[in-house]
């Protein structure tokens, strides 16, 4: 499938759409994310159809441990309060919102096409990761990324720019990770404000608050 319309990627300032350095690579050769290239010879940029999927998928590490949220279910009494996990300023103000257009033909890895492609490609994998088969829902683990990574590698080799799926934080979120060499266009970034409505939208949803200085 294309790319329809503008998609959106929060990254650092000035450039937003920079690609990482292979300096900053592990020892995997990977840069620990989901559909980076197991091998350790494409870089990806992960975008989003929406200004919000941006927000959800960058903060989603400052989440409240669900772990703490079910020890204060626990405990007796009125059960109306939930701790919300804090965000720097400085965080949101290393960062700007880039718009591009992007060409070539995306993998749509959630389809029934491309699950019955993976089950067989990724067959002889399975047992590696505990797994006894391949379906959506494999792909919509947070971990083992090293699954994710060969799905990445498979969509590579088919000669494709790209990945297109869900976000884990609500299938409403349209995600894209494009492979190098990229076919993007990149248009004017935005700067990102704390009353950005977006941004304040993603942190009610993650029940996430600015950290008071």
């Amino acid at each position: 499938m294309k790319v329809p319309g503008v998609i959106y990627r929060l990254g650092r300032k000035p450039d937003p759409w920079s690609v990482p350095d292979w300096a900053s690579a592990g020892p995997d050769g990977t840069f620990g994310n989901r559909f980076d290239d197991p091998e350790g010879m494409y870089r990806v940029l992960y975008a989003s159809s929406q200004r919000l999927g941006c927000f959800l998928e960058t903060l989603g590490r400052f989440r409240v441990d669900p772990k703490l949220l079910a020890e204060l279910a626990e405990i007796e009494g009125d059960n109306d309060y939930c701790p919300l996990g804090q965000v720097p300023l400085e965080w949101i103000e290393k960062r700007m919102m880039g718009v591009a257009t992007a060409g070539g033909e995306c993998a749509d890895i959630c389809s029934s096409e491309w699950i019955s492609r993976l089950r067989i490609g990724l067959a002889s994998q399975l047992r590696r990761f505990g797994l006894d088969d391949f379906d959506a829902s494999v792909l919509q683990m947070t971990a083992p990324r090293n699954l994710t990574q060969l799905v990445s590698r498979v969509v590579f080799s088919e000669r494709l720019a790209g990945i297109y799926y869900r976000s884990k934080y609500g299938h409403d979120v349209e995600n894209w990770a494009l492979f190098e060499p990229f076919q993007i266009k990149v248009q004017n970034s935005q700067p990102i404000r704390p009353n950005d409505p977006d941004l304040q939208r993603a942190l009610q949803r993650h029940s996430l608050k600015f950290k008071e200085e």
